[in-house]
């Protein structure tokens, strides 16, 4: 008997949507992350891009548990003297909402050039409309 490993071109790809509002954002982040890495597939090659298409709507509505709106940081350094730059979610939420789900479903993907692949198939709206109708995706319900 031989191992299986699958090919990137023969993977059969898929377009799910996810609806945030009202959920904890590191639920959704994992979820979205095992979709995009192909983990729920029976098919899944670690060094392979086996995922499918996630698109997430209503990302300002994603919902932070105990103090974490007020006391996480998010900082950022532009690389130039005096370029460290943080903020919290209270005003990442104001300003730039879907950033919160892309920054923590990020840091659960591999950070390689598989990583970089595998992260171009997340979309993320602040809204519930998105454009992506044309390819059907079908809406995942969280637990």
């Amino acid at each position: 008997m031989k191992t299986f490993s699958a090919k990137a071109e023969e993977v059969e790809r898929k377009w799910w949507v996810i609806d945030a509002k009202d959920q904890v954002l590191g639920r959704v982040a994992v979820t979205a992350a095992n979709i995009l890495r192909g983990k729920n597939k029976p098919i899944f090659t670690s060094h392979v891009d086996t995922g499918d298409h996630v698109v997430i709507i209503n990302a300002e509505h994603v919902r932070l548990t105990g103090k974490k709106e007020t006391d996480k940081v998010y900082t950022s350094f532009s690389g130039y003297v005096g370029g460290h730059h943080s903020t919290n979610p209270e005003r990442l939420r104001q300003k730039h909402p879907e950033l919160m789900l892309e920054k923590a479903i990020k840091g659960m993907i591999p950070h390689n050039r598989l990583g970089r692949a595998v992260y171009t198939k997340l979309k993320v709206y602040k809204g519930d409309k998105h454009p992506h109708e044309a390819q059907r995706p079908e809406a995942l319900q969280l637990a």
